[in-house]
């Protein structure tokens, strides 16, 4: 019984954890890529179009946060991000593709 009080807690902290992530995520994203990501603003990928983000992702994880940081064709080095890390810009990827 123990055990399982023990693992409904790990499961119910877990997914407390995850929903703080999501909404920093999505605030984070609110304050830099909106502008230009929720309107297609100068050939941005709109967020939530799968099929725009489609071969973008298939290019790697890596060559798109290398693509954020340096900037690629219109989007300006770090997007309006100027002190994402990687892992932020990776998490602001995944959340605009999806």
């Amino acid at each position: 019984m123990k055990g399982l009080i023990a693992g409904l807690a790990l499961v119910f902290t877990l997914s407390l954890t995850s929903g703080v992530q999501a909404d920093a995520v999505k605030e984070r994203y609110d304050q830099s890529c909106t502008y230009c990501h929720s309107s297609g603003a100068a050939g941005a990928p709109k967020t939530g179009d799968q099929a725009a983000w489609k071969p973008r992702l298939e290019k790697g994880m890596d060559t798109l946060v290398k693509h954020v940081k340096e900037g690629y064709n219109a989007m300006p080095p770090g997007g309006m991000c100027g002190d994402c890390s990687d892992e932020e810009y990776r998490a602001l990827i995944e959340y605009m593709s999806k």
